[in-house]
């Protein structure tokens, strides 16, 4: 339950840090704060409180719409029998047993607030909690929600249908463009336009070129997670873990365009048509592909395609495969005197001008992180230093990364020319640079002087 302060007064024993973790929360409500302390110690500073530093007194609690207790001593003995003898609900700080009400942990988006209490057993469970909350509610949810009760007349008078409106609210505070209209200062202008297209009949589409990372469903951004909540439809790829797209609302409709080497359910251009005619549907697609989209992930011709088509998109990014395998590996890089910069490219593919332009960025210091290339990993080794590359220079290949599943091998150009390899099955960063020694490939399998088949 929420309880009325306004006009009132929350008067606060204690003048510590205790006593100032109250003052947090109770300064955002209407009341007055009165805060009463024989010894104030904790910066009270740039709240709007009263601060009296004496001995409490039984007058203290005039008008008072509730009292917390946060020290000990005679003081609290005192205000905790004046409290109980008229009526005011008490809160004894960290002893559940002396408490007429427990104070939740606020999730604060005006006018939307979100309270999460174990009733005192656990407040540290109540914290995690609401961080947990506070991570999937956009910061402007509150804003939107605003611009909610300011249409409510004019939706009631445009939408006579419940169902119609429902739908129309829902948009309304899901909708990443009211929400980047809003940060803009703009919300209302693109809530009224918003309400004219339920209205009338004509809601529109859009299409989430959202990153699903590397493949574990805990480095999906907290972005993503939202919009995968309110996609009515999720396109997605074969490299896409299915615990990912299980992240989705459990009535979104699921398409595996299943695009894989060698194996193309779907072509590009059909890709492009299809998520084009579930947007012009008005429906919300959330086409998720692996790693970041920007990344080897075409994710250009399907913006052409939606540009061409007049349909709002947006681009949610993930980590690429490249930073993940980096994650795994500990390697930096980039790494100060020694390598200054970071190439990623595709191998598969590569002609010698390519190749020749790889070599002389890694002689100059470069770190490569070449995609698509483990099944022609020794062929690309050897044209690197074929092209001036130096044989020594350290490699290490990471296979699934960011996944449960990974494996590590290293060695250096020389050693994955002369092995003879078949990788774990997965997809695959070749790392190539002097700051790829510096990486952790303790746990790696030597390429060097070996012969080896991992199925």
């Amino acid at each position: 339950m929420s309880y009325k302060v306004q006009g009132q007064r929350i008067v606060i024993l204690g003048g510590g840090e205790e006593a100032l973790n109250k003052v947090r929360l109770v300064t955002k409500t209407t009341a007055s704060v009165v805060i009463i302390s024989r010894h104030i110690d904790a910066a009270f500073t740039g709240f709007p409180v009263e601060l009296i530093q004496r001995a409490f007194a039984p007058s203290d609690l005039d008008n008072a719409a509730l009292l917390f207790v946060a020290e000990q001593g005679p003081d609290a003995d005192l205000a905790k029998a004046e409290a109980r003898s008229r009526g005011i609900p008490l809160n004894v700080v960290d002893v559940p047993a002396e408490c007429d009400f427990y104070t939740p942990s606020i999730v604060d988006r005006a006018p939307l607030t979100v309270a999460i209490s174990t009733e005192g057993d656990a407040p540290v469970l109540a914290r995690l909690v609401r961080a947990r909350i506070e991570a999937m509610l956009s910061p402007r949810i509150g804003k939107i929600a605003g611009l909610a009760g300011r249409l409510r007349k004019a939706a009631e008078s445009l939408i006579h249908d419940g169902a119609a409106r429902r739908r129309f609210y829902e948009a309304l505070v899901t909708s990443p463009e009211i929400e980047a209209a809003e940060s803009k200062g703009q919300g209302l202008d693109a809530a009224e336009a918003l309400l004219a297209q339920h209205a009338n009949g004509r809601t529109q589409g859009v299409v989430w070129l959202i990153g699903a990372g590397p493949g574990s469903e805990d480095l999906l951004t907290l972005r993503a997670q939202r919009l995968l909540q309110e996609a009515d439809v999720i396109v997605h790829d074969q490299l896409v873990p299915g615990v990912v797209v299980d992240m989705g609302r459990r009535d979104a409709e699921r398409i595996d365009v299943g695009k894989a080497k060698g194996h193309h359910s779907f072509s590009q251009a059909q890709i492009n048509t299809l998520i084009v005619r579930l947007a012009l549907q008005g429906k919300r697609v959330a086409r998720l592909k692996s790693g970041d989209p920007m990344v080897f992930g075409r994710a250009g011709e399907e913006i052409a395609a939606l540009r061409k088509a007049g349909i709002a998109y947006q681009i949610v990014p993930g980590i690429s495969s490249a930073l993940a395998a980096a994650a795994d590996t500990a390697t930096p890089v980039t790494l100060r005197k020694v390598s200054s910069g970071f190439v990623t490219a595709t191998a598969h593919g590569a002609d010698d001008g390519d190749l020749a332009h790889w070599a002389s960025l890694a002689q100059a210091g470069l770190t490569l992180a070449l995609y698509m290339g483990k099944s022609i990993a020794p062929d690309v080794a050897a044209r690197l230093v074929a092209h001036g590359a130096r044989a020594d220079l350290p490699v290490g290949i990471v296979v699934n990364a960011g996944r449960s599943t990974m494996t590590t091998y290293s060695g250096c150009l020389q050693s994955l020319i002369d092995c003879q390899a078949t990788f774990s099955d997965g997809p695959a960063i070749i790392f190539v640079g002097e700051a790829v020694g510096a990486g952790d490939w303790a746990d790696a399998a030597q390429l060097a002087g070996m012969s080896f088949k991992v199925a």
